[in-house]
């Protein structure tokens, strides 16, 4: 019995159901590599014993949990605070506030819940929002201290019932673009739908660094950081300093200007696979060449206010791509005393390599002026929200952020999936989990630094995978996905931490809750103003024999409603069947072609039913394109507050962006947006689509 008290002290799950009314046990040597991971040694019963008796020493008799949470109406967890014990509170800006216990023990703030205005300020109770320090006195002489989170209760709801387009950023080529989407593109394409077709939002694909090197994996669910984006993104020709370019330096950007246009051209006109490589490439020259340039007094300031701003993680940023310019991307294998960010040879090294850092954070402030731009783009074209983010659901074992911030993770354990009804075998992401034990002792520093980046010019952050806020799959290193445990999070901690953040930055939430959830969690989600997200092929009817597509009226109002999605068969290869004869021809299908067809054709053809009787398909059942028209219809049916239309759909796009369980077999997050026949489309072409503007104008309605 001792070692299943010690694993769930510590949060790791002895069991886990992979579906209703079934459990699974987890195996014991699981058990103990994963607490290993978080610092416990249960190998042996004597190890056991002597865990769990330090536990309850320690941090069992605590006065003060390493983080306490207030938020309206709820009570803090200080249950272990002896009567008469004196509080005292020391804000983020300074101030001293005491926040003794009323008679009933209840501090005063949990009695007086007042929930906060959208925007940086507001209160709960006495206590201003943020992160501040609690410190506990109590009348036998003994002391403690704490991170204090103060956070509202819910996150920001839009403004409004609105639709966007959401598109993968890379994929979205114009006639400036350097062989890839850009920042400029997507301020453009913000700008455009805002305009011209009324819409809300912008939703795009994660932004962040990735792992340098070639190839550099091109998925942007496994960067390096998540704290910083990746300059790949730029649009050069928007850097102030550009127009500065004189003589020689000059001349060598009009060169690299042409072999951009080859390498646009090859995409858009040749057929050729986006190559983020060869992008990087020409840009890396062209920004050598900007950093030189030298900075006006009003950018010099502006510079140096954004590097005091970011501090020290911009820093360690910085320097690790400095380093992994020297030795490699993987600080596994640097030498020895540079696996450290805080080892004296690191130190020496940023001495010695202070132009690099000072480039790659020069990087790091045009990539953040040029997301400003496109976030203000959003805004002045109407646009309620404007730019929504997505994050990843975690970082590659060997990036920045594993590096400067190696406490916070586990170590020898990487997130995934168990095995249930659609994969037998689970999954292995290779992303190492962060620790929820550190992420407490910390106030929750890594997770706040995260979301303050993300949200500094975003109306709305996608947490991908939202699920981990509360509990992650771990995989002990060399282990199948199969051999996992589940690990739990203090998601009130975690989920106020993100309120409190989404608050201060005015920005919806959005959660990818697709898949098996656990009922608690949508419902703990839905109480804290997160939006799910409604895929329509998904809304089904699950309690009936069959599983009948749910009636439009009944569908949550507070989720992001879409057709498809960017892991998904775009609809048109859905509607005719093309989907499943690319995933025959990769091998894909665990039944014939045939059977496979046929199943998608019922789907089809019941959806396609509905929306006859429903009135939404007038045009009939011979037009796939009206068919796409009529299941936004549908979505125009339900309550959802932001209706997202796939931007390939809108063209009549057959192929899907990412096809889950392929590699090399598939071109995954290489492609452009095409029409119907294949031919890649330029933003231009397709803003002037004339499909896309007929299925657009059946949203305008939201706008108006």
């Amino acid at each position: 019995m001792g070692r299943p008290r010690l694993a769930g002290l510590h949060g790791v799950c002895t069991s886990y159901e992979p579906a209703p009314g079934r459990t699974e046990h987890v195996a014991d040597d699981t058990v103990v590599a994963v607490l290993a991971a978080l610092g416990v040694d249960a190998s042996t019963p004597h190890a056991v014993r002597a865990a769990l008796e330090a536990y309850d020493h320690g941090a069992g008799r605590a006065l003060l949990p390493p983080t306490v949470v207030v938020r309206p109406g709820r009570p803090p967890k200080l249950s272990r605070l002896p009567e008469g014990t004196a509080l005292r509170v020391e804000t983020e800006s300074g101030e001293v506030l005491d926040w003794g216990p009323d008679p009933g023990g209840r501090p005063e703030a949990a009695q007086e819940p007042r929930t906060p205005a959208r925007g940086p300020g507001g209160h709960v109770g006495r206590l201003p929002l943020g992160i501040h320090t609690l410190r506990a006195h109590t009348p036998d002489g003994r002391s403690a201290r704490a991170h204090l989170i103060v956070a509202p209760d819910r996150m920001p709801a839009p403004p409004g019932r609105t639709h966007g387009f959401m598109v993968q950023l890379y994929s979205l080529l114009s006639g400036r673009s350097w062989g890839m989407g850009d920042l400029g593109d997507l301020a453009d394409l913000a700008a455009w739908s805002g305009h011209a077709l009324g819409a809300g939002f912008v939703q795009i694909n994660p932004l962040h660094a990735a792992v340098p090197g070639a190839p550099t994996d091109p998925s942007p669910y496994r960067p390096s950081s998540r704290r910083f984006p990746d300059p790949v993104h730029l649009r050069i020709e928007d850097v102030p300093e550009f127009g500065y370019l004189e003589g020689h330096a000059r001349g060598r950007v009009d060169a690299l200007l042409v072999r951009a246009h080859k390498l646009r051209e090859s995409v858009l006109r040749k057929g050729a696979l986006i190559d983020r490589d060869a992008v990087w490439e020409l840009k890396r020259e062209a920004l050598e060449l900007l950093w030189k340039v030298p900075l006006s007094p009003g950018r010099r300031a502006a510079y140096c206010d954004f590097l005091a701003e970011q501090g020290t993680s911009l820093e360690d940023h910085a320097t690790w791509c400095a380093l992994a310019e020297r030795y490699g991307s993987d600080w596994r294998g640097w030498p020895a005393g540079l696996d450290d960010p805080r080892s004296a040879r690191t130190a020496r090294m940023r001495s010695s390599l202070l132009d690099r850092i000072d480039f790659h954070c020069r990087l790091a402030w045009f990539t953040d002026q040029q997301l400003a731009a496109a976030q203000r783009a959003a805004r002045e074209a109407g646009m309620g929200i404007g730019l929504v983010h997505d994050l990843a659901v975690g970082v590659h074992p060997s990036g920045s952020d594993t590096w400067a911030q190696q406490d916070a993770f586990a170590a020898g354990m990487s997130v995934g999936a168990p095995p249930d009804a659609f994969n037998s075998r689970g999954q292995d992401w290779g992303l190492p989990p962060w620790r929820p034990d550190a992420l407490a002792d910390r106030g929750y520093a890594p997770f706040r630094g995260l979301l303050r980046g993300m949200l500094r010019h975003a109306g709305a952050l996608r947490i991908d995978h939202v699920m981990g806020l509360f509990r992650l799959w771990w995989v002990p290193e060399g282990r199948p996905p199969t051999e996992g445990a589940y690990v739990r999070y203090d998601a009130e901690a975690m989920l106020s931490v993100l309120a409190l953040e989404a608050h201060r930055a005015g920005a919806t939430v959005i959660g990818e809750d697709l898949g098996t959830v656990e009922p608690v969690v949508r419902t703990e989600l839905a109480g804290r103003g997160v939006l799910g997200t409604s895929v329509l092929w998904f809304e089904r009817d699950y309690s009936k024999a069959v599983a009948r597509p749910l009636p439009p009226e009944t569908w949550r109002a507070d989720c992001l409603a879409t057709v498809t999605t960017h892991d998904l068969p775009s609809t048109a290869a859905r509607l005719t069947g093309q989907h499943a004869e690319l995933r025959h021809g990769l091998g894909l299908l665990d039944r014939p072609l045939q059977e496979e067809r046929a199943a998608e054709a019922v789907e089809v053809g019941e959806w396609l039913e509905l929306l006859h009787r429903l009135g939404l398909l007038p045009e009939g059942r011979g037009s796939e394109e009206a068919a796409v028209r009529a299941l936004h219809r549908y979505l125009l049916r339900t309550p959802a507050r932001m209706i997202g239309v796939w931007l390939p759909d809108a063209v009549g796009d057959r192929r899907p962006q990412n096809l889950p369980g392929t590699w090399d077999e598939y071109p995954n997050w290489r492609l452009p947006v095409t029409n119907p026949q294949g031919r890649p489309l330029s933003l231009e072409e397709i803003a002037a689509s004339p499909r896309l503007h007929t299925l657009m104008s059946e949203l305008r309605t939201l706008r108006r």
